[in-house]
C-alpha cells in the first residue's frame, strides 16, 4: 500500500498494491493495522454504503455536522472526480478543497477526515461507488453546500450542466452553511 499525501495535510490518497495477470486480479482493498500504520490514526469503519451513478450525476457536497463521518472513499467500476471540502473553521486550510480522479483502474482510495464536506462527479458512462464510514448515517444531520460555491471554486471537470439531485440544487453556500468549529 502507497500513501500520497496532498496540499490538505489530513486528506490521504492510497494506492493498494494490486497483482494481476492475464486472469484478473488482486487486491487488499483494506487492512486496519496498515491503515492505522500509515496514517497513525485509530479509526473505527461501522458502515459500508454503495452507490452507482451515471455519467455527469454529481453528488455533493455533503456532510454530516452531528455524527460527522470520517470516509475512506473508491471506485469499483468507471471514474470519478471525487473531492473533499475542509468545513473545520479553525482550520487553516478551511475553505480549500482538493480532488482526485478514483477508477476501476487506478484502484485509488481517497481519505477525509471527519469535518469536511464530500462529493464526487461521474466521468464515465456509470460507477459504482463504495464508502466507508466511522459514523452511521444521520440525515437529520446532513447538510449540502453548493458544488459550484464561488468561495470554493472547485475546478469541476465536466462540460455542460451536471445532473443535482433536487437536495443537492438546495446546497448552500459556504458562507451561509453551518460548518465545523
Amino acid at each position: 500500500m502507497n500513501l500520497i499525501k496532498t496540499p490538505i495535510s489530513d486528506l490521504l490518497i492510497f494506492e493498494p498494491t494490486v497483482f494481476g495477470d492475464s486472469r484478473g486480479f488482486f487486491m487488499e482493498s483494506f487492512n486496519q493495522k496498515t491503515f492505522q500504520h500509515l496514517t497513525g490514526l485509530e479509526v473505527t469503519f461501522v458502515q459500508d454504503n454503495h452507490s452507482r451513478s451515471s455519467q455527469s450525476v454529481l453528488r455533493g457536497l455533503h456532510y454530516q455536522i452531528q455524527q460527522p463521518q470520517g470516509k475512506l472513499v473508491r471506485v469499483t467500476r468507471g471514474r470519478v472526480f471525487d473531492v473533499a471540502v475542509d468545513l473545520r473553521r479553525t482550520s487553516p486550510t478551511f475553505g480549500k478543497w482538493h480532488g482526485v480522479e478514483l477508477s476501476d483502474e487506478n484502484h485509488r482510495q481517497f481519505w477525509m477526515p471527519a469535518g469536511f464536506a464530500h462529493g464526487f462527479l461521474v466521468l464515465s458512462e456509470t460507477a459504482d461507488f463504495l464508502y466507508k464510514t466511522t459514523d452511521y448515517y444521520a440525515p437529520e444531520f446532513e447538510r449540502c453546500v453548493r458544488f459550484d460555491d464561488s468561495d470554493i471554486n472547485i475546478a469541476w471537470p465536466f462540460e455542460g450542466d451536471p445532473i443535482l439531485s433536487p437536495k443537492d440544487k438546495q446546497g448552500l453556500s459556504l458562507q451561509d452553511a453551518q460548518v465545523f468549529e
